[in-house]
């Protein structure tokens, strides 16, 4: 008996949760499109000086997001890491990635890489021929520290 009853209580609660689970899902998803024209381009905060960042969801300053960013023609940075990884494809522009001990790799449209945060040093560049535009997603915010070589 006590089986019994207790295997029902487990029945109950497993139903339970997949009803409560397919209540809190949205009977129908709207998409959500956004032509380029429309897109609302903002300095990048925090960022380099000229880089440009639309984020299509989440907020880059605050925690997990999806955003193109720009950079200007010629644009560089010095050494630098990041706090989270982030994954990358390149949109438009030949946009250049540089680490200590390594060969500078330029990545054309349609290249993917990811970058590594925690203390991964590299540099970042964007080729002089063109503005640079890059998809970028990370499961953190959006930082960005400056390596002083000097105190090495």
């Amino acid at each position: 008996m006590r089986g019994r009853i207790l295997t029902a209580l487990v029945s109950f609660l497993a139903a339970a949760t997949v009803l409560a689970q397919a209540a809190a899902k949205p009977a129908h998803a709207k998409p959500v499109i956004w032509p380029a024209g429309d897109l609302k381009w903002v300095d990048m905060t925090p960022g380099p000086p000229g880089t440009k960042v639309v984020d299509l969801w989440g907020d880059h300053t605050k925690g997990a997001y999806g955003a193109f960013i720009k950079f200007p023609a010629g644009f560089s940075a010095g050494l630098h890491t990041h706090a989270h990884d982030m994954r990358i494809v390149v949109v438009s522009g030949t946009f250049i990635h540089g680490a200590p001990g390594e060969t500078e790799v330029r990545l054309g449209p349609g290249s993917y890489f990811f970058q590594p945060g925690d203390g991964y040093k590299h540099t970042t560049g964007c080729d002089k021929a063109s503005d640079c535009v890059i998809f970028a997603e990370s499961p953190g915010a959006f930082t960005v520290t400056m390596v002083d070589e000097a105190k090495k």
